[in-house]
């Protein structure tokens, strides 16, 4: 992720995948005994592409299609992508509840079924997360998702909702100590 202007960009190669891809699937059940970050990316999408975690690298991206992140409301499977180096999931719809997981974990997600419908494995995706544009170094093509609103972005900017609240309490700590110094 690099920040420029108050812009968040992430370019990586697409993971493409299709409907109803569910949170067994991100990660399987069988591994649900820890919640060790680390650990959980080791065994990302297993289940459905043994080569996923061989060859995920830093900074990409996961393409997938209507209902993405469906089934049980596991933290897990976010926390499982985010660490294997997912830098964002662009889908053409998510589970409602691995939407709010995904955003309180610091995981950017889009929903643009247009990039979706265009978008092949192995295509570069650019990503201006500020401005929702994905651009696809691949095609040539530029689509447009709806951005998120500046208090969604303080949580990813932060990496997470627990982040960007602990940030907030250390800035309002510091203006306090000033005051109290006056």
């Amino acid at each position: 992720m690099s920040e420029r202007n108050g812009t968040v960009q992430f370019e990586g190669r697409t993971w493409r995948y299709g409907d109803d891809i569910n949170t067994d699937v991100l990660i399987p059940a069988r591994y649900l005994n820890t919640s060790d970050p680390t650990e959980l990316a080791k065994h990302a999408l297993e289940d459905l592409d043994a080569n996923f975690v061989k060859e995920v690298q830093v900074g990409d991206v996961i393409v997938g299609g209507k209902n993405f992140g469906c089934g049980s409301s596991r933290e897990h499977a976010p926390i499982a992508i985010k660490s294997a180096g997912v830098s964002c999931v662009i889908a053409s719809s998510f589970a409602r509840i691995f939407f709010r997981n995904s955003i309180n974990l610091g995981l950017p997600i889009l929903e643009c079924p247009e990039a979706v419908e265009h978008a092949e494995a192995g295509d570069v995706l650019r990503i201006d997360l500020a401005a929702g544009t994905i651009y696809n170094n691949t095609t040539g093509l530029t689509y447009q998702a709806a951005p998120f609103p500046e208090g969604v972005m303080k949580i990813i900017r932060a990496g997470g909702l627990m982040n960007s609240i602990q940030e907030e309490v250390a800035a309002r700590e510091a203006t306090y100590a000033t005051a109290g110094t006056k």
